[in-house]
């Protein structure tokens, strides 16, 4: 069976999105230009997110003191190594917050990066307080002739959850922002993290409603990582009864349940993250890989004979 969005996976893939899009596969490299967020220098805070530590989710390769160009070159050598039949590329700008500067700064760098011959688009990792109207539309200018996306960081809809992790802007803050990018047909990604401390189940199954009325592209879910050395790490250690860890099978059904809430449309880029062992602290899923974990999504979904939006189609007048 082919589900709307042309595929045989029971949810709207980000793969399957990229073949609309581009004909083919495209590969997603990341990026370090060097950017700072308002919650780290005491513009909007101080100490950044309490979850936050950039360097497990950041490749080798992407250090800020190597030139835009340098990171592309060498990111396009380890993705052909593990994933040979790419040969188009979207720049993914992910370190911090990657609007959080002069416009000036940012026509220089996503220029360098459009530069590159290999280059299909860019990805742009941001927060929401971190755009404004004429940022917003230079990317818009630019994405008449490149693929241009910008992903935002939202977590959570919950404005006490957000003041907890020392976010820095409330949920309200998010709408707008998402707002304002979609209605300059920018695709528009958003990024949740499940499992904040003091967000039950429950909360999450229902934040989906919130999730669809947001006109976004393309969406990530995250479990909770807390990794060593973070302000939520000493968090966990006064209460770990605050964290709702899940093991695997409980967040796959958790993943599943989700998903049949959300509206198809939306194109589900992630659903879960791994980082390197050496930064985990509390529980965690040890060396199980992204892949495995897509995998064991897909068989649950089978088992269950469910697929992306089932709940939400059902609801429809």
């Amino acid at each position: 069976m082919r589900y709307p969005w042309g595929d045989e996976r029971r949810f709207h893939s980000y793969a399957a999105y990229f073949r609309r899009r581009f004909g083919g596969r495209v590969q997603k490299l990341s990026v370090d230009a060097g950017f700072d967020c308002p919650n780290r220098d005491g513009t909007a805070g101080r100490g950044g997110c309490t979850f936050c530590d950039n360097g497990a989710f950041t490749p080798s390769y992407c250090m800020p003191t190597k030139s835009v160009a340098q990171q592309i070159e060498e990111g396009i050598a380890f993705h052909r190594r593990r994933y040979r039949t790419s040969s188009r590329y979207l720049v993914y700008f992910q370190s911090y917050s990657n609007t959080y500067a002069p416009l000036e700064r940012l026509q220089l760098l996503y220029g360098e990066a459009l530069a590159h011959p290999d280059v299909a688009g860019i990805v742009v990792g941001t927060r929401p307080d971190c755009v404004d109207e004429r940022k917003l539309d230079w990317l818009a200018e630019l994405a008449r002739d490149r693929y241009v996306a910008v992903e935002y960081g939202i977590e959570s809809t919950s404005d006490a959850t957000l003041r907890a992790v020392n976010r820095g802007h409330d949920y309200a803050c998010a709408v707008r922002a998402v707002e304002m990018t979609a209605a300059r047909g920018i695709p528009v990604g958003g990024h949740f993290i499940l499992g904040l401390p003091g967000e039950t189940e429950r909360m999450l199954l229902d934040r989906t409603a919130q999730i669809n009325a947001l006109p976004l592209t393309t969406v990530k879910f995250h479990q909770l990582q807390v990794f060593r050395g973070t302000a939520m790490a000493a968090e966990y250690d006064a209460d770990p009864a605050r964290f709702p860890f899940w093991e695997v099978d409980a967040y796959i059904d958790l993943a599943v349940e989700i998903l049949r809430r959300l509206r198809p449309t939306l194109v589900v880029e992630r659903f879960a993250s791994e980082a390197p062992p050496r930064y985990h602290y509390g529980p965690d899923w040890g060396l199980l890989r992204n892949e495995r974990l897509w995998a064991m999504l897909d068989e649950r979904l089978a088992a269950r004979d469910t697929y992306q939006g089932e709940i939400f189609l059902s609801l429809l007048p």
